[in-house]
């Protein structure tokens, strides 16, 4: 049985902005015990006494996790504060938007390093505790990009992908080892409100935005709150995302030039030209700190859109739809 949240100690990775801190927030509706994680220590310190006066106890750690000492450090700190760690979530990330040969390789080395070695390195350092402990819960956030690929964010997509590969193998090993209590969620949202894209590395000479439909990060906050309760091995946050999977996994001829077409007409905005810039790939901005980024509304691609095209897309294979 899953140990109540008001009695679970929680790591949270990228728990500064967006969905780490909407998540953060929702654990301290329940009393929970968090150690929150990020770059930035000022608004990590926020997020803080924000958990605080909902109720939770919260302990602020400053930590880069694509450098694993830094993590095993955020571990350690776990253990001698509370003596136990039962909840980690992986969520920081930091994203690249360029064409493949445009991408600088140390910008797109680096957000491999954040998004894929940072969770790497967490299970590295939280596994050994939950198998001494003879439970836990590691919840990976990885993203619909994880199953379906995009343009123009190819060291992300990469990332996103190999998450889910990662999830997959300590699964197999957990079950080898008959750790029935040590549990590896992999969360798959879709496009959320948060400041990701106002936080991205750009050498597209283009403005970024949310692709739509936009959901708000509570949403994922809620998804990973309740893995606590039942863990699950995988699960989708987002209507528009089972049916881009749906898609992507029936007809993937089909589906990955609608999606190139519909990532190039609704990623950007055109009236908008960026600067070249790596964003907060290096360093943590001081800016957008909040969990929305204001993307809910922007227009676009609608859910109905996305239905429509699922339909035309099953038509063409002769699946029905509903």
């Amino acid at each position: 049985m899953p140990r109540p949240i008001r009695n679970s100690v929680i790591v949270i990775t990228g728990a500064s902005t967006g969905i780490g801190r909407a998540t953060a927030l929702e654990f301290a509706k329940k009393r929970g015990t968090l150690l929150l994680a990020a770059r930035n220590q000022t608004a990590l310190e926020e997020v803080a006494q924000e958990c605080q006066h909902l109720g939770g106890t919260a302990l602020a750690i400053p930590t880069d996790v694509s450098n694993e000492s830094e993590v095993q450090e955020l571990t350690q700190r776990a253990i001698a504060s509370f003596g136990r760690i039962d909840v980690w979530v992986n969520n920081a990330a930091v994203s690249l938007f360029a064409r493949f040969e445009e991408a600088p390789p140390e910008v797109f080395r680096q957000v491999i390093e954040t998004n894929l070695f940072g969770y790497i390195y967490a299970a590295r350092a939280v596994l050994p505790y939950f198998r001494e402990q003879g439970s836990g819960n590691l919840i990976n956030v990885s993203s619909v990009v994880g199953v379906t690929g995009q343009p123009y964010t190819s060291p992300y997509t990469i990332s996103k992908y190999a998450i889910r590969g990662l999830s997959d193998s300590l699964r197999m090993e957990l079950y080898l080892d008959n750790a029935k209590d040590i549990h590896v969620c992999t969360v798959l949202p879709g496009s959320i409100d948060t400041p990701i894209f106002q936080h991205a590395a750009n050498y597209t000479g283009r403005q970024t935005k949310a692709m739509t439909p936009v959901y708000p990060a509570k949403q994922v906050a809620d998804a990973i709150v309740e893995l606590v309760n039942k863990p699950q091995r995988e699960i989708v946050v987002g209507q528009a995302v089972y049916l881009h999977i749906l898609q992507k996994t029936l007809a993937p001829d089909l589906y990955e030039p609608m999606m190139a077409k519909q990532v190039d007409q609704d990623h950007f905005q055109d009236h908008k030209p960026a600067h070249i810039t790596d964003g907060n790939v290096f360093q943590p901005m001081g800016d957008y700190t909040g969990i929305s980024g204001n993307w809910r509304g922007t227009g676009g691609i609608t859910s109905q859109d996305v239905w429509d095209m699922a339909r035309e897309t099953a038509q063409k294979i002769g699946l029905p739809l509903p």
